[in-house]
């Protein structure tokens, strides 16, 4: 994504996990966790299974975020992959200005991150979400004095990453990587699912951008209220999607932090400019879906990586896949 749209400083949010449903009261603060280290192989998530005759289609799910250091077995992802002949890369979307307009943009990029009128947190939430603000800034970012005037969903962005670097967890990247490799040498076509967003109206856009409210004080109470009961959990989740723990995956609730911290934003009046932005997540799904059905008719067998969130949500692309008379199959 360029660094040169303001629209991709908000796509990593939505891209992040989600947390589950917030618990109350709100967990007492403490010293920061111990780090959470898991070493033991587990035996390996399972795939599903989307087949229409004797074509097949295996879907991988990645989970995040993962304790430092686990290891997975790898062993029927290496077999499916090896069968296939395809690649689907999971769904994304990316807006890149190039470099000669990315350097016009460049003033228009000053004070982005800034609320409008110069608000700050403290103008913004609620007293008693405020009072929870400082308590985990003060114990997971304390040096970090410009996250008070952020907007709510980079201020989330923020603590998210600190407080799960400072437990020992990471993103899925190793398990992507180790996706790519494979992927790599066993030479699969490779089919991007990214929709490329529109920048013709790049300039009104970070204008709108910079003088707009984003909705989006719900994305940092949202953080703030699960941040605590996922860092103490994500030993247990990591290792229920380590072993294919269908069952205890589907307890995980991605849903009310993806529309505070995603469909808030991308439905605000910051991005009238451009309808592509608002309408993303219908185009990302469209493009993997098409690619999808058309690998399924090419192919013998076609590997996909997804987020598990996308493979388990009830009106998501598998669900799609299925309601249009594809046999689908979850792990065992």
């Amino acid at each position: 994504m360029s660094k040169f749209a303001i629209p991709a400083l908000c796509l990593c949010l939505w891209s992040a996990p989600s947390f589950s449903q917030p618990q109350e009261p709100a967990p007492a603060l403490e010293a920061a966790p111990e780090q959470i280290h898991v070493v033991a192989q587990r035996p390996g998530p399972g795939m599903w299974k989307v087949s229409k005759g004797d074509h097949v289609l295996w879907v991988f799910g990645t989970y995040a975020p993962l304790p430092k250091n686990m290891e997975w077995r790898a062993h029927e992802v290496e077999a499916a992959i090896a069968g296939s002949q395809e690649y689907l890369a999971p769904m994304g979307a990316k807006a890149e200005a190039g470099f000669f307009k990315g350097i016009t943009l460049l003033p228009h990029l000053i004070g982005v991150r800034k609320n409008p009128d110069g608000a700050s947190l403290r103008d913004l939430l609620p007293p008693e979400q405020y009072a929870r603000w400082t308590g985990l800034k003060a114990k997971y970012m304390p040096d970090n004095e410009d996250a008070e005037r952020e907007r709510p969903i980079f201020a989330a962005e923020a603590l998210i990453r600190v407080a799960r670097q400072q437990a020992g967890l990471v993103g899925d990247d190793a398990v992507r990587k180790r996706v790519q490799e494979l992927v790599k040498n066993g030479k699969l076509t490779y089919t991007s699912s990214t929709v490329d967003l529109p920048m013709d109206n790049a300039r009104t856009m970070l204008k709108n951008f910079k003088k707009t409210s984003l909705n989006d004080v719900a994305c940092l109470s949202t953080t703030m209220a699960a941040l605590e009961t996922d860092i103490a959990e994500a030993s247990a989740r990591a290792n229920a999607w380590a072993r294919g723990n269908i069952d205890e995956i589907r307890k995980l609730d991605f849903a009310e932090r993806e529309e505070a911290c995603f469909n808030n934003v991308f439905s605000s009046a910051a991005f009238d400019a451009d309808p592509a932005f608002k309408n993303m997540r219908i185009l990302m799904r469209q493009k993997w879906l098409a690619n999808a059905e058309k690998a399924l008719a090419q192919n013998a067998s076609t590997f996909a990586l997804l987020q598990i969130k996308d493979i388990i949500d009830p009106n998501g692309v598998i669900a799609a896949l299925a309601a249009k008379g594809y046999t689908v199959e979850q792990p065992q």
